[in-house]
């Protein structure tokens, strides 16, 4: 089965949409969980892909007219409306590291120093631990 937030999931989640600048521990408190597990449970929604960056809101009115225009250019190019509610019956759509194809199953996960790699099979797993062989052995020796 693809990865499926829960209720902490989505609880980060809300929390960093509200304010993107709170600490783990902030959220920690906010949401009655461990700072740990804020973490690892933000750096999972990361290495999966569901969370790609935590973008600043500008307020343009605190601006004069010089730096307003630059940065309304800059908005209108960057930024996207967020108005999906997330909930725990959803499913991330997940592709493999490797093949790039969708993982349908459960992922199998390769987990290297901080990081975690996500594949639609065993084989693709291997494929991938043989191709950077010595990159994981040198991000796994630190």
């Amino acid at each position: 089965m693809p990865f499926q937030p829960d209720d902490i999931d989505i609880a980060i989640i809300e929390s960093l949409i509200k304010d993107g600048r709170k600490s783990f521990r902030q959220i920690s408190r906010e949401i009655k969980v461990s700072t740990p597990t804020v973490q690892a449970r933000y750096e999972r929604l990361v290495n999966v892909g569901l969370i790609k960056s935590i973008s600043p809101i500008i307020d343009l009115g605190m601006l004069e007219d010089k730096t307003e225009k630059h940065f309304e250019n800059i908005k209108t190019k960057s930024t996207k409306k967020h108005d999906v509610k997330i909930t725990k019956n959803m499913i991330l759509k997940m592709t493999c590291d490797l093949c790039k194809g969708p993982i349908s199953d459960k992922p199998h996960v390769l987990k290297i120093a901080n990081f975690e790699r996500f594949f639609c099979c065993t084989s693709c797993r291997a494929l991938y631990k043989e191709k950077y062989k010595g990159r994981i052995e040198t991000l796994n020796q630190k």
